[in-house]
């Protein structure tokens, strides 16, 4: 795991709740108010028409189940604040049975965890987090009126962290429908209801704080960030309009503490509506595959280009015999429209792409040397593509014999010897020169560039060593744009503008 999404995973916790019996949770703040209206907007209206389609979702898993040692620790973090709390609550109002804690009143040898769900159907489908029920080996389900149901996993896509449950009822269950989240505007007013830390049916109010959010979390990101509380056991539980229809998935909160601090994730009903048709149907989710690695157009890479604006999909690498391959597209260029739907930046890409079936024909739109043209791509499916190796952070390539001086652009060149190979596992159909220093505080620095990378093309021409490069490079840095090359590292190629020093 790379250094930063530790850092990303540490400051993003998921709102799954362990069952240890929190009694009390403070509710900080009121409602916000309405703009234009002297008093707070009243809740009480809508939260008695919509509370009884949110359901309580209790699992129980295998202790150790998780291959994230990460997600274990945060758990285990947890389960102290909350033995933590329950001795501190003890000691203020004198509470039977002080000297235990919950471990050690409930010592079960499966591990139990909390979260939400909203019915959507009378039928008694239900949707939830993959996070709190896609890897349980049991689920209960207890809805408002209190009866305890046994859910049955019908499908869930880790992708997207989404969940299809379904409950048996003798009688048609209350239900919510999704509204469409294009809709939604930032300010708005908005109620999540939930299972906060266990206690049951809890609402809380705020507004849309931003939308479009990427987390890191994964490659379909695009929440809606809002203020209304959200804590551990809230997962899969519904964000609400004004009209009681369900705008998004509430999922994760960013804190340093575990509790709400109002930076709160839901996923947005346009992204979950398709994904929980899928599961509903197929018990999985079917993706269109293109079978590109791509990467941003920024502002350095947009003006050696001579594009217009820094937007679209930069190809770095099209893998052989996808679908990419075969419609001819090529490394460099940039995918700024699918279907005439166009594509500001590459998790616009990465959405358009999967929100099609395998096998569909999509048109993209171009833009290869400066200019535009269109091919057509017949694509291939998600789910048949293995997991890629994970990247290091760590630096490579020592070799440094016969390497040139660092130049206006802050690296030294190297060619890639026999030995330098080996050291890289570089195969040998790898060509071009080896960055083998980068001056700290260049150009090349800024952009990224480390030892042991490899420059493959300056521009769009090829490059068969230090000497060709650095021919290329110098003549390339007489212009007044930043420089494009291409680079290879691990398996991987990107493009990186690089702006020469000034003499």
């Amino acid at each position: 795991m790379t250094k930063t999404k530790s850092r990303i995973l540490a400051a993003l916790a998921l709102t799954t709740a362990l069952t240890a019996p929190v009694l009390i949770v403070p509710v900080l703040g009121a409602p916000p108010a309405i703009a234009g209206e002297a008093t707070p907007h009243d809740f009480s209206e809508l939260a008695s028409k919509v509370t009884p389609a949110v359901v309580n979702v209790q699992v129980t898993m295998k202790t150790g189940a998780s291959d994230d040692e990460e997600t274990q620790m945060s758990d285990r973090g947890t389960q102290q604040q909350l033995e933590e709390f329950m001795r501190q609550f003890a000691e203020r109002f004198g509470q039977q049975g002080q000297g235990q804690t919950p471990r050690q009143q409930r010592p079960h040898p499966k591990a139990q965890a909390v979260g939400t769900g909203f019915i959507i159907d009378p039928s008694g489908i239900i949707v939830t987090n993959f996070h709190v029920a896609g890897k349980a080996d049991s689920i209960t389900v207890t809805l408002q009126d209190g009866r305890k149901l046994p859910a049955k996993l019908l499908g869930g896509d880790e992708k997207t962290d989404l969940a299809v449950l379904k409950v048996k009822s003798d009688k048609a269950l209350p239900y919510v429908e999704f509204e469409d989240a294009s809709k939604v505007k930032v300010g708005q007013p908005v109620m999540a209801v939930g299972n906060p830390f266990g206690l049951g049916g809890t609402v809380t109010t705020g507004i849309v704080s931003a939308r479009g959010r990427d987390i890191q979390s994964g490659p379909f990101d695009d929440y809606i960030q809002t203020d209304a509380a959200i804590n551990r056991g809230n997962s899969g539980g519904p964000l609400f309009d004004m009209d009681g229809k369900v705008i998004g998935i509430n999922t994760a909160i960013f804190s340093p503490t575990g509790g709400s601090i109002g930076l709160g994730f839901a996923i947005p009903s346009s992204t979950a509506q398709p994904v929980v048709e899928q599961l509903k149907s197929h018990g999985r989710v079917e993706r269109g595959l293109l079978g590109v690695q791509i990467q941003p157009v920024t502002d350095e890479i947009a003006s050696s280009l001579s594009l217009g604006s820094a937007t679209g999909a930069l190809v770095a690498q099209v893998e052989p015999s996808s679908a990419a391959a075969k419609a001819g597209v090529q490394e460099g260029d940039i995918i700024k429209s699918v279907d005439g739907k166009d594509i500001p930046t590459v998790r616009d890409l990465t959405r358009t792409i999967a929100g099609f079936t395998p096998g569909s024909t999509v048109k993209l739109g171009l833009v290869r040397d400066g200019k535009e043209q269109t091919v057509s791509a017949k694509l291939g499916d998600y789910s048949k593509v293995g997991k890629q190796a994970k990247a290091t952070d760590e630096d490579q390539g020592k070799g440094d014999e016969g390497k040139m001086q660092p130049g206006s652009f802050g690296f030294s060149l190297a060619p890639l010897s026999p030995e330098a190979r080996q050291q890289l596992g570089l195969k040998d159909n790898v060509k071009g020169a080896l960055i083998a220093a980068v001056e700290s505080g260049s150009p090349a620095e800024d952009q990224g560039l480390r030892a042991g990378d490899v420059i493959q093309q300056v521009g769009r021409e090829p490059v068969d060593g230090p000497k060709d490069a650095a021919a290329k490079l110098k003549d390339a840095k007489d212009g007044k744009k930043p420089v494009l090359m291409k680079v290879y590292r691990e398996g991987a190629t990107r493009f990186v503008a690089v702006s020469p020093r000034a003499s």
